[in-house]
Formats: structure tokens, C-alpha cells, sequence
């Protein structure tokens, strides 16, 4: 890859949002320059490529910024057909479906944050049966969407769908720990447990996991004072 294809990924080492894009990209094998954003105080860089949200991530290439993971996500597949895994279907009808459960992982996030709200119990409780029922749902969506009892989880066959539930729930112990309650119940859930279970075995996938304790820590920090990244 030549300085004309250079790719620069500003993240945040715990942001869900920036591991999907760093698993994509070493999915892909596109190499990148990785940049730690202080979301404290922010770049000037940061600011300029993303004068909109002012969030992570952002991946420059070729000097050109792309905002929003699941849009970065795209433009990777989309940009480097050839390199490495196809993230997304080649059948447009497969790939709707993709698109449509990523989007649908993205509301169980939003769910999911709404637990460190610090102040209201009222509402975490009520955060907590959100996030069961979009649980329940994705559980029944994902076995309808796979012919097989569970994903086919393989370094050689990882897409979108990978990337979105292995960052998303994959730290579900950390969130544990760190909440006090249960956020993926292997009883209720046994699909996602197993798929994500497998997915962080996975040398590539242990390559972009945040050390546990660091972990623990910055989500007890976010609980106590309400901090969103």
C-alpha cells in the first residue's frame, strides 16, 4: 500500500464505536496509523475532520476523513474490495439484511448505555428491561438468519455482523463488573453468549479487546459521573 492509499484511524481505546473500525481494518489487512484521541480535549485535527459530532471515530484516508463507524465500515468494504475479507454480502438482498441487523445492534448500544446513567436507579432498571428485550429479539432475528444452529465463527469468514456483536457485547464482562448486572445471560441467550465467546477467542479479535481492569475502571469512572464517549 503506497503513501497515496495512507489510512489514519483517530479513536479512543475504549470506545465500541473505534474497535469496530480497527477490527474491520485488520480483518481487511489494510494497514493503518493509529492516533489516541484525549476526548477531555479534543484535537485540533479531530475538530477539523469532524466539525459536526466532534467524535470518534474518524478515519482519514488519503487526507479525506470518513465520520461514523457503520458508514467507515462501508467505505472500507466498499474501497478495498479485493483486500482481504468481503465485510458485507455481494447480494444486494443479503446485504439489506446485514444492514438492517447492524442497525439493530447499534439500538441494542444505545440501550445498553443508558445503564450508566448515575443518578436515576428508576431509569437503569428500565434501561436493563430494554436492553433484555432487544436481546430477546436480536437472539430470535439471528437464529432465523443463520440456517446453521449458530454463526460460523472463523478467522477466514468474519463480516459486519462479527464486527458489530464482538464490540459490542465482547466486553460484557468488564460492563459486568463494572454495573453490578447481568448484560448477557448465556441461559436467555445462548446463541449470542456462544457467538460472542467464540469471537473473542479469536487472535484478531484478542488484538483490539481493552485490558480488563483498565476496562472495569473507566466504566465505574463513566457510572459515578455520567460521562458519554
Amino acid at each position: 500500500m503506497g503513501e497515496e492509499d495512507r489510512v489514519i484511524l483517530h479513536g479512543m481505546w475504549a470506545s465500541t464505536y473505534v474497535k469496530r473500525v480497527e477490527l474491520a481494518l485488520k480483518i481487511k489487512g489494510i494497514p493503518f496509523e493509529y492516533v489516541e484521541e484525549d476526548l477531555s480535549n479534543k484535537s485540533a485535527l479531530l475538530l477539523k475532520y469532524n466539525p459536526v459530532q466532534k467524535k470518534v471515530p474518524v478515519l482519514v484516508h488519503n487526507g479525506k476523513p470518513i465520520c461514523e463507524s457503520l458508514v467507515i465500515l462501508e467505505y472500507i468494504d466498499e474501497t478495498w474490495p479485493s483486500h482481504g475479507l468481503q465485510l458485507l454480502p455481494k447480494d444486494p438482498y443479503e446485504r439489506a439484511r446485514v444492514r438492517f441487523w447492524a442497525a439493530y445492534i447499534q439500538q441494542l448500544l444505545e440501550s445498553m448505555a443508558k445503564l450508566f446513567n448515575p443518578d436515576h436507579k428508576e431509569a437503569q432498571e428500565k434501561a436493563l428491561e430494554e436492553m433484555y428485550e432487544k436481546q430477546r429479539i436480536l437472539e430470535e432475528g439471528m437464529r432465523e438468519f443463520f440456517p446453521e444452529e449458530s454463526p460460523n465463527v472463523h478467522p477466514e469468514k468474519l463480516g459486519i455482523l462479527d464486527i458489530m456483536i464482538v464490540s459490542t457485547l465482547g466486553a460484557f464482562r468488564a460492563q459486568e463488573e463494572a454495573l453490578g448486572v447481568k448484560t448477557l445471560d448465556p441461559e436467555k441467550n445462548p446463541l449470542l453468549f456462544s457467538w460472542v465467546e467464540a469471537l473473542i477467542q479469536l487472535p484478531v479479535v484478542k488484538e483490539i479487546i481493552p485490558p480488563f481492569e483498565k476496562l472495569v475502571s473507566l466504566l465505574q469512572f463513566i457510572k459515578q459521573n455520567g460521562i458519554r464517549f
